[in-house]
């Protein structure tokens, strides 16, 4: 297993030649092998900047991706890329963006895999462990409409079959290749513990703790049975532009996902108050890891390591020392269009969260 006490989410700001050489390659003015060339490069530059910062735990900053979830939709036929629900993200002065997401619309095909190419080229070039990232099916079942969707897939739970099995299939791959560290990510969670969205799955007829059960159910099926590999599941309250739709404590959610939950890893958002506090994790079973999200990745301000030590030491009291780690909340750009740092404030965080988990815990 894993043992680390310092790591990213995954994803890291893209750079601009980056996001203009995908423009090019949209508009056919850059070819598919030139453009591999400039995403290596940013790849390259991803991983300098997390070793550099001292990192024990490396990403590829999922800057091949145009999203967090981009793997699942660009490897698998049968999604309409921007054609379902908007969700609105908003921040504390009451500004408010609204994301298109995918919805699944024929019924899912494999065209390629979904993130080999990202660990393999990553592998080559690290020493250290190298964390690949993939959709948790609590999340992916947002993607399913029950108008848009129903010629496809009868029922959400039938298109949600599917989905494990690709994503087991992935696994299997990527652990054929050598990669020890999963990372699932479900923001989608979030709905589950903000009481308003609650209470929106009330009115829709959904129980919000039945639906937690089984979507708890859904991702213990994706990681089940990989012997030798760790799992992580990342929850998070929304990431969109220095943006959040989601608020609440693990209060309402503790016992059902950190009781049920077969992951080692929990990786939290615990930078702002919208976090709650560290008390729903005295549900996490005892051999269990808590990453700390501590660190802002949506505002520039940096932190001190001396209130990083504080917040490390009252989570102490509920969850040993030794099964601790510390992390940014979320990461940096979990859409192409990043959060509002700057490369420099970026770097400066990462460098924190390494440094603070050195004086912390050691080397």
């Amino acid at each position: 297993m894993i043992r680390a006490h310092s790591e990213g989410i995954g994803s890291l700001l893209r750079p601009a030649y980056l996001l203009n050489a995908r423009t090019q390659l949209d508009q056919r003015q850059l070819s598919p092998a030139d453009f591999k060339h400039v995403e290596d490069r940013a790849v390259d530059e991803a991983l300098s900047l997390q070793e550099s910062a001292g990192l024990d735990v490396v990403t590829d900053g999922e800057v091949r991706r145009y999203a967090f979830f981009g793997h699942l939709i660009e490897a698998l036929e049968g999604f309409d890329k921007a054609g379902g629900w908007s969700i609105p993200f908003h921040d504390e002065q009451g500004t408010e963006l609204t994301l298109k997401r995918p919805v699944v619309v024929e019924k899912l095909k494999w065209r390629r895999q979904m993130s080999v190419e990202e660990f393999t080229y990553l592998r080559c070039r690290t020493h250290r462990p190298a964390k690949v990232t993939l959709l948790s099916a609590q999340q992916a079942a947002a993607y399913y409409d029950p108008e848009k969707s129903k010629g496809a897939y009868a029922t959400r739970d039938a298109y949600l079959a599917d989905l494990v099995d690709f994503t087991r299939r992935e696994i299997a791959e990527l652990q054929r290749l050598g990669c020890e560290y999963i990372q699932i990510d479900a923001p989608q969670y979030a709905a589950l513990l903000d009481e308003k969205m609650r209470e929106g799955y009330r009115q829709r007829g959904a129980d919000p703790d039945t639906l937690i059960d089984a979507c708890v159910d859904l991702d213990n099926a994706i990681i089940e049975g990989h012997q030798g590999m760790t799992f992580g599941i990342h929850i998070c309250r929304g990431n969109y532009q220095s943006m959040f739709y989601a608020s609440g404590g693990y209060d309402r959610i503790a016992e059902h996902v950190f009781s049920r939950a077969k992951f080692h890893r929990f990786l939290l958002e615990y930078d702002d108050e919208r976090s709650g506090t560290f008390a729903p994790l005295k549900h996490v079973a005892g051999d269990r890891v808590v990453v700390l999200g501590l660190v802002s990745s949506k505002k520039a301000r940096l932190e001190t390591a001396d209130e990083l030590k504080r917040r490390i030491d009252e989570a102490s009291k509920v969850v040993p020392l030794e099964r601790l780690a510390l992390s940014p909340q979320c990461g940096f750009a979990s859409t192409s269009e990043g959060n509002r740092l700057t490369a420099d404030d970026q770097r400066l965080k990462l460098e924190l969260v390494a440094g603070v988990a050195r004086q912390v815990w050691g080397s």
